[in-house]
């Protein structure tokens, strides 16, 4: 049997980024249940809603949407459950002080599979506040303006 190579996207939290300022990404796993890892290979979850924490030195990942596996019986999984997230001692104690310095969270960005295994992107980030994503989206806006009007400068040219 051929192993997988490379990386498959599964589900981005695109929410995250328009909502908190993002400080510093980790990789970290996650540990699953068989028709979880199922579920998540037919591409189906939903990161919009979850959050991560650390206690007792140990991180945990919750309100996570994995749907239950459609061919899946009685030993199917619970779709909200609170999940185990494996990074090295080094990483969580980072991440602890970081978070208790105060005004920081712990967000996942992106749920991936890389080289066969579910991977979970999270990050260190802080809260934006109203004004700061009226600005984004003005310089977004901005950016695609300006991008918008040099393409019709270089077809005038031609």
């Amino acid at each position: 049997m051929v192993r997988e190579r490379g990386e498959k996207l599964i589900a981005t939290n695109r929410r995250a980024r328009h909502e908190y300022n993002i400080e510093k990404t980790y990789e970290a796993g996650l540990v699953l249940t068989g028709t979880e890892v199922k579920s998540l290979r037919q591409g189906r979850a939903n990161l919009s809603d979850g959050y991560a924490y650390i206690d007792r030195n140990e991180a945990w990942l919750d309100a996570v949407h994995i749907p239950e596996y459609s061919q899946g019986h009685w030993t199917n999984h619970a779709s909200k459950r609170v999940r185990k997230l494996l990074l090295n001692r080094d990483e969580i104690v980072k991440i602890s002080h970081a978070i208790s310095a105060g005004g920081y969270t712990l967000v996942p960005l992106k749920l991936y599979f890389s080289d066969g295994r579910v991977k979970v992107e999270i990050a260190i980030a802080k809260g934006k506040k109203e004004y700061d994503k009226r600005q984004t989206l003005r310089e977004r806006q901005d950016t695609r303006e300006a991008e918008r009007a040099m393409r019709t400068r270089n077809r005038m040219g031609e």
